[in-house]
């Protein structure tokens, strides 16, 4: 979907904070998901086109469908996005198996507004990025079901359109909509070259204020 100069661009950029800083300038707006999604598994960066998937309240003992055909059909590099109602987060809306799929068909990573389980296998037999929001045993089976794939979902503040570019790294996750992802990587190019030139100064003159009096960024 994304040349591949593009995915690269974003994976060297130095983290997602000149991401989410390029995207406060761009776009006005929070992009960044909040903070409690973090990488449950390892310290690998993603950067790839969001999967979508809605989740939603149930009693009914019924597969994530949706999710468990996302896996299998969407093109290798994708990131699964899954969303839904706030107390999803109670539940592992991913694991070992779905990991397995997602491994098999060349995913990039999962990033889940709830939580995940399986860690242990998932670090020892894949070492597969999963950025969630909570680890917990429990299953979705009886609570909650997929409702449909490939729209928009919510996550925090921040709404995750399918196909917007996913970056996530150690600092955090930042979705980059699709009609600004060439400026926003520019943007967060010339940050991260700036930080460079800025944080040189200060090592050299030995003085903060001096630096940012001449860069402006802190």
């Amino acid at each position: 979907m994304y040349k591949k100069e593009i995915i690269e661009g974003f994976r060297a950029v130095f983290s997602t904070a000149s991401i989410a800083d390029a995207c406060d300038q761009v776009m006005g707006k929070t992009m960044f998901l909040p903070f409690e999604i973090k990488n449950r598994i390892n310290d690998k960066k993603i950067v790839g086109p969001a999967v979508t998937i809605i989740e939603d309240v149930t009693d009914e003992k019924l597969p994530p469908q949706h999710a468990l055909d996302a896996i299998d059909e969407s093109e290798s590099g994708s990131v699964i996005v899954i969303s839904g109602s706030p107390a999803l987060e109670n539940v592992a809306v991913w694991g070992g198996l779905m990991t397995a799929g997602a491994v098999a068909n060349k995913h990039e990573g999962a990033v889940l507004a709830g939580g995940v389980r399986d860690l242990a296998e998932i670090r020892r037999d894949y070492d597969f990025p999963v950025y969630a929001k909570t680890v917990t045993p429990g299953t979705t089976l009886g609570r909650f079901k997929t409702l449909s794939s490939n729209k928009p979902v919510t996550i925090g503040d921040v709404t995750i359109h399918p196909g917007d570019l996913i970056v996530g790294d150690i600092d955090g996750v930042v979705c980059v909509p699709q009609a600004v992802v060439e400026q926003v990587l520019e943007l967060s190019q010339s940050i991260d070259q700036r930080e460079l030139e800025q944080a040189k100064l200060i090592i050299q003159s030995g003085s903060l204020r001096e630096g940012l009096a001449k860069y402006g960024r802190i």
